[in-house]
């Protein structure tokens, strides 16, 4: 429940502030999940916490190695520490994994393209 709020909150770019200690809490009552520990990674991707969402969602492929989702955001976070090779093939294998059709577009973008820097990714 902790997750789906927070995440929902994360993923319209709203009360990120609050959404971050709920998703650790959320951590730290569930911390095998892929998709918990990826929306925790992705509420630092979007306070610009690149650094640290890195950590969180290079530990949530780990957990969760073939979610389209999970590996789309490792390559938005890449990206934005410079890691440009690593963004391309997390971006292909979020491709690979069969994204919903909403989201083929936009990862095929970035793979064109990058990140903008005012982009906060997918």
């Amino acid at each position: 429940m902790l997750n789906y709020l927070a995440y929902s909150w994360v993923d319209r770019g709203q009360k990120l502030d609050e959404a971050l200690p709920m998703l650790k809490k959320a951590v730290s009552l569930r911390p095998r999940d892929g998709y918990i520990i990826d929306s925790l990674g992705w509420v630092m991707f979007r306070l610009g916490r690149y650094k640290e969402a890195v950590a969180q969602l290079e530990q949530a492929i780990v957990l969760k190695p073939e979610d389209p989702t999970i590996n789309d955001h490792l390559g938005d976070a890449y990206w934005r520490v410079g890691r440009r090779e690593e963004a391309r093939f997390q971006w292909q294998r979020a491709l690979l994994f069969k994204p919903d059709a909403d989201q083929v577009p936009l990862i095929q973008a970035k793979l064109d393209h990058g990140l903008g820097k005012t982009s906060s990714g997918g």
